[in-house]
C-alpha cells in the first residue's frame, strides 16, 4: 500500500467534489437524512464552496492510495495556537486500513511545525466517528450548534487534542 498526501490545487477540486458525494451519502444519510446531505454538499462541498474556502485560508489535501483518490481533509489555522480540522473523509474501501491514522499524523505534524498547541474539530453528536476520535486522543470539550440555513442545524460536539 502506497499512501500519498498532497495539497489540493484548483485543478483537483472537481475530483474532491466527486469523491465527497458517495462518502457523504453513505455516511451521513442515516444520521441527518438525504435531503440535508444534498443541501450540505451543495453548500460546503461544491466546486464553488471549496474554492471560496480556499480563498478564506482553508487548506485542502487529497489522499491517494495506490494512485487512487481515496480521501481528503481540510484544515484552517486559528488564533495561532489551534489547527481546526474542517473535513476528514476516507472512502469506505480504505477505512480500517491505517490511512486515517496517517492522515491524522500528517495533520499533527503540520500543527506542530506551525507551533499549534491543539487540533480541534466538530463532529455530529450521532456520528459513529465520535468514538474513533476519542480513541485517537481527542477530548469532548463541549457542544455547539450551527444554523446552516434552510432550517437545518448542525448539532455537534467540539473535540480537541493536545499536540504539544
Amino acid at each position: 500500500m502506497k499512501t500519498q498526501i498532497a495539497i489540493v490545487k484548483s485543478e483537483d477540486i472537481d475530483n474532491i467534489v466527486k469523491l465527497a458525494r458517495p462518502i457523504w451519502y453513505e455516511h451521513y444519510s442515516p444520521i441527518i437524512g438525504r435531503e440535508q446531505v444534498e443541501y450540505m454538499l451543495d453548500k460546503f462541498q461544491s466546486s464553488e464552496a471549496i474554492s471560496q474556502q480556499l480563498s478564506e485560508g482553508y487548506q485542502y489535501y487529497q489522499v491517494t492510495n495506490n494512485s487512487l483518490l481515496s480521501g481528503y481533509f481540510s484544515i484552517q489555522y486559528r488564533d495561532r495556537s489551534s489547527l481546526f480540522i474542517s473535513k476528514f473523509y476516507l472512502d469506505k474501501n480504505n477505512r480500517g486500513s491505517g490511512i486515517g491514522r496517517e492522515m491524522l499524523s500528517f495533520i499533527e505534524q503540520l500543527g506542530r511545525s506551525n507551533h499549534c498547541k491543539t487540533l480541534d474539530l466538530t463532529v455530529n453528536k450521532y456520528n459513529p466517528a465520535y468514538d474513533v476520535y476519542l480513541k485517537l486522543g481527542f477530548d469532548n470539550v463541549g457542544s455547539v450548534e450551527f444554523d446552516i440555513g434552510n432550517n437545518y442545524i448542525m448539532d455537534d460536539y467540539l473535540m480537541s487534542k493536545n499536540i504539544t
